[in-house]
């Protein structure tokens, strides 16, 4: 029973999150140009992480296999992307608000669900780079979560970069950062990790599209055979309205050829994503 009610209370907050931001969109998104964007490129822009473009993407990460139980971690990523236009420049910001579901590794049940640790990244991109754009700014990891188990318990930050090229039906590219612990709780591990995600489009007729988008990340400060996670595979997306609202849904699969040992991390991910796009 205890476990039926964490799972039912988890499923709560997530779809209480979920159906609140939808709300706060709809207030205070603005309205559509009267001349908007065709699917084909809004499925381009969308590829693009540092386009010029309001976005508000809801990422569902399910990780299984993980643990000597295979338990199954869950986290879903709200993350709202706002550019704003500094004259040559466009700041474009990205914040990434994780809802944890992390099992017990210890036992075969039992679980904690809540807030980890909210991350921003700020990328300053030249306006009108043509088919080869980039990005260079900071990034910042609060230490927000709501449980040790959920976050690092530091405020880090780094240097962020971002390239991206489109050719021909292809928009392809990457991001990476590394982020260094500065302050927080003096009895956690101090932070210093890397991040890189690179990022393979192929566009298809009728809004439909081929994609591979794995998140690689490293712990530097972990021993040997713990450091990295490195996931391949991909799914496909699509553009579509729901009415006049803009969205783009997506599916991957991403198999963990390495993941830390000791660790136990995942076997393998399914990615559900669901973006609700704001053209200008």
């Amino acid at each position: 029973m205890r476990v039926i009610e964490a799972l039912r209370e988890g499923v709560v907050l997530e779809v209480a999150a979920v159906l609140s931001m939808v709300a706060l969109i709809a207030v205070v998104a603005a309205p559509a140009s009267a001349q908007e964007p065709s699917h084909a490129d809004l499925a381009r822009q969308s590829q693009n992480p540092i386009a010029n473009l309001i976005s508000v993407p809801f990422q569902n990460n399910t990780n299984f296999g993980i643990g000597s139980f295979d338990r199954t971690q869950n986290v879903l990523n709200i993350q709202p992307v706002l550019p704003v236009n500094l004259g040559s420049w466009n700041l474009i910001n990205r914040t990434i608000v994780p809802l944890i579901s992390q099992p017990n590794l210890t036992q075969a049940t039992g679980s904690t669900f809540g807030l980890g640790d909210i991350t921003y990244e700020g990328f300053f991109s030249p306006v009108g780079s043509g088919a080869i754009t980039w990005g260079v700014g900071p990034v910042v990891i609060l230490p927000t979560a709501t449980s040790d188990v959920l976050g690092s318990g530091k405020w880090s930050a780094g240097p962020a970069v971002v390239l991206v090229a489109s050719v021909g039906k292809f928009v392809m590219g990457g991001v990476a950062f590394n982020a260094w612990s500065f302050a927080g709780d003096a009895d956690r591990a101090d932070v210093n990790q890397g991040f890189l995600q690179y990022f393979i489009n192929y566009n298809l007729p009728n809004s439909w599209y081929l994609t591979s988008i794995p998140a690689i990340t490293v712990n530097w400060n972990a021993p040997d055979g713990d450091k990295w996670t490195v996931p391949f595979g991909g799914g496909v997306g699509k553009i579509f309205a729901i009415g006049k609202q803009k969205m783009n849904g997506q599916v991957q699969a991403f198999w963990n050829a390495v993941k830390p040992e000791s660790l136990d991390g995942p076997d393998w991910t399914l990615r559900l994503m669901l973006v609700f796009l704001f053209p200008k």
